[in-house]
């Protein structure tokens, strides 16, 4: 399909900047069949069923921004993706000014050298001395905020050290936060429990590729990333069981969505699972594993907005985000949700 299928203006004034407060205070818009509904997230108990299960990724975001120096050379690094207990692979600024085996300091005693260049344009990053690397990042690295929120607010602070957690972080990999998550706070959980709703996690380590444009004319021919990503037993069996029981799997985020799809064999059941996961899913793609997606609302011309395009149709994505452009709704990491439960 052709990707400016997928296009739509939005104003600069509808990117969010920072969360709503609280969390749960959010706006949700409902897409549920025919239906389009405004409501709030804190009307989330009430707009599923008892017996329903939602899926939450418990990865935990790392400070994966660090900036150093090659000799004169600035080098921004945005690390991607591990490949082993001390290297990463990196997005990197400034790429040109280094050769393989050049080492970049990135101050507090913090070292890497440079490696081979991966076809999405990576560089691989080998950190030095004896140090684990999550103690080198807590020193030297920053949270990595999205380039669209970062670009006007100048950078992370001290503030988005937490907003930019969520609930169920607890396994640290992660380089984007799971989005749709960061609306849960404990009191909202409280009421999902006492509505008779379920909640399972799962692993999936978002990467810095989730931020990258669709260059390609045509979704054939875009190469999505990969990300690693884990579905225990018992978690694989607990998402069979609901839904033979007759409910729903609601998926939180589209991480979620995507690892629970990857795991799923052609009879719609989820299996156990450890891995890259490189799922593109676009119209056309028959989902096996879930039943409904809370999300938060997309970038133009991105795979996530492809995603919800393929599980709700696109003419009506479209009309449901102009819907929401127009009500003034939040967009982005820090924005609203969006509630989509196709028939």
């Amino acid at each position: 399909m052709h990707v400016d299928l997928f296009d739509f203006e939005l104003p600069n004034d509808r990117i969010a900047l920072r969360p709503a407060a609280p969390r749960d205070a959010a706006r949700m818009l409902v897409l549920s069949g025919e239906a389009t509904l405004d409501r709030g997230v804190a009307d989330l108990p009430s707009c599923l069923r008892a017996g329903d299960l939602l899926v939450f990724n418990d990865t935990r975001v790392i400070p994966a921004q660090l900036e150093g120096k090659r000799g004169d050379a600035t080098i921004g690094a945005t690390l991607h993706k591990r490949e082993g207990p001390r290297r990463w692979r990196a997005f990197v600024r400034n790429a040109r000014r280094l050769r393989d085996g050049d080492s970049i300091d990135f101050g507090a005693g913090v070292t890497a050298i440079a490696g081979d260049k991966g076809e999405d344009g990576s560089l691989a990053l080998d950190f030095q001395g004896d140090e684990p690397v999550e103690l080198l990042l807590e020193r030297a690295g920053r949270m990595p905020l999205p380039p669209y929120i970062a670009s006007k607010r100048g950078g992370a602070d001290a503030r988005d050290a937490e907003d930019y957690q969520t609930l169920f972080a607890r396994e640290a990999g992660a380089v984007a936060a799971p989005t749709a998550a960061l609306h849960f706070t404990p009191e909202l959980m409280a009421a999902i429990e006492a509505a008779g709703i379920g909640h399972a996690t799962l692993t999936l380590h978002v990467g810095a590729g989730t931020f990258l444009p669709v260059k390609a004319e045509d979704t054939d021919d875009h190469r999505m990333h990969a990300e690693w990503g884990r579905i225990d037993s018992a978690t694989a069996d607990r998402l069979n069981a609901v839904r033979a029981a007759g409910g729903r799997v609601i998926a939180v985020g589209t991480t979620s969505l995507r690892l629970i799809e990857s795991a799923c064999d052609p009879q719609g059941r989820v299996q156990p699972f450890e891995g890259d996961t490189a799922i593109f899913i676009t119209p056309g793609y028959r989902f096996r594993g879930i039943d409904g997606l809370m999300t938060n609302f997309h970038l133009p011309r991105s795979t996530l907005f492809m995603l919800v395009s393929a599980l709700m149709g696109r003419e009506r994505m479209q009309a449901a985000y102009a819907h929401a452009i127009a009500g003034g709704y939040r967009f982005y990491s820090y924005g609203d949700a969006s509630l989509l439960l196709p028939r």
